[in-house]
């Protein structure tokens, strides 16, 4: 089983504890805080990364991966031209139109309304693209995939904040150039959609785009065109090419730009949490140190004699370095076990129900890595190694007939 002596004898060490109930205690001690720490780091690691993939999953099912505008944010008629120019590219899989502007919503008869975003959206080409109608929640949108010219889509917080269901009318306000009276319309609220992301929820809806048209006065402009592509996560990629095709004055911003600020804070927050966690691991790797320079003690007799016998210093020195490698490694190894299991464990039943307004999610969301799990072993592995330096140096210096003489 062992081709080494050193490691053999290391493992005899650990194993055969028959007196000294302190370093046995403090072996387990060592074992159960390596433990510990790798548990928190693969169960924090794993929700941090489902955070991360589940925010993404939900923007990408309301964004799409690239918008083309002009520079100065001005509608513009060559829609049509721009999405056959895009469509031509290999990379890109549909485009649509759309109209964005800022309106604020009410109640028809109550006289508070709340701000918002209108979508003026061709309802065959957006749902190809984002299945909106996979996000319906209630609403004649579900039989029939689009909207009368008087009809509109509320996010179903917003719905909610202004008390309106299917069916009833909503007054929307919007601002008007010529006087510092805005213009009026009524509609119908005809669907309510959810896409899992409070802030789309509570402030977007939905309107056909020649609804749109009509009322911010685009003259048969869009805002801009939306693209999905081969491929996500070249979307940074793709969009830059897209910009050198078209050039001025269009411009292109793909998803990972729109949401760069909240990427990079998970991702900080996840890198931020690695090392704090990792703390956890150093501090266990100071009682296999303990438990070392204990055990070297205690077997200072048997250090002698295995000198006397012709063990040089370096293979005295491996016996100790080896038994902290081995109990590092039994104390990782149940460390991955038991934070798999836990992680499992909170992704199949929600056991924390967290508010969407802070967290984005309405679900603790669980998602293991193997890249993740790996960085936590390459972790604990270089932590433990170091761990067993230091008292397998001391070791070192120990002269054999002071060793017998101490034992």
């Amino acid at each position: 089983m062992f081709n080494s002596p050193e490691l053999f004898i290391a493992y005899r060490y650990i194993k055969a504890r028959k007196k000294g109930f302190f370093a046995f205690l403090t072996t387990l001690i060592a074992i159960g805080g390596t433990t510990l720490g790798v548990c928190a780091l693969v169960i924090t690691l794993a929700v941090m990364t489902g955070f991360q993939k589940d925010i993404r999953t939900k923007i990408l099912g309301i964004q799409p991966h690239i918008f083309i505008t002009k520079i100065d944010g001005s509608p513009f008629n060559d829609y049509k031209e721009i999405m056959q120019q895009a469509g031509n590219v290999d990379y890109v899989k549909s485009t649509a139109p759309f109209i964005y502007g800022q309106t604020v919503i009410k109640k028809q008869g109550y006289a508070s309304g709340t701000g918002a975003i209108i979508k003026g959206i061709d309802f065959a080409a957006e749902d190809s693209m984002i299945k909106l109608s996979d996000k319906i929640l209630k609403g004649n949108f579900l039989h029939n995939n689009t909207i009368s010219s008087d009809g509109i889509i509320l996010g179903n917080e917003l719905a909610k904040t202004i008390n309106v269901v299917p069916g009833d009318n909503v007054i929307v306000m919007l601002p008007s150039q010529m006087t510092s009276v805005p213009k009026m319309k009524k509609l119908t609220v005809e669907a309510i959609f959810h896409s899992g992301m409070y802030e789309y929820d509570m402030s977007l809806s939905y309107v056909d785009i020649k609804s749109a048209d009509s009322m911010f006065s685009f003259d048969g402009g869009v805002s801009g065109v939306a693209v999905v592509t081969s491929d996500i996560d070249k979307a940074d990629f793709f969009a830059k090419d897209l910009q050198t095709k078209l050039r001025y004055p269009y411009k292109t911003k793909s998803w990972i730009d729109m949401n760069k600020n909240l990427f990079s804070a998970l991702k900080l927050e996840k890198i931020m949490m690695f090392i704090i966690l990792a703390l956890i691991i150093l501090v266990a790797s100071f009682n296999i140190v303990s438990n070392i320079l204990l055990l070297s003690v205690e077997k200072a007799k048997e250090i002698g004699i295995l000198s006397a016998m012709g063990f040089s210093k370096l293979s005295i020195s491996k016996i100790f370095f080896y038994q902290g490698l081995i109990v590092g490694t039994i104390g990782t190894f149940l460390g991955l076990i038991l934070g798999i299991f836990i992680s499992y464990g909170l992704k199949n039943f929600e056991i924390f129900k967290l508010p969407q307004g802070v967290y984005y999610v309405d679900r603790l969301p669980v998602i293991i890595m193997p890249h993740d799990i790996l960085y936590v072993c390459l972790c604990a592995f270089i932590i433990t190694v170091l761990s067993g330096l230091y008292p397998a140096y001391q070791v070192s210096k120990l002269e054999p007939l002071e060793a017998i003489r101490v034992g």
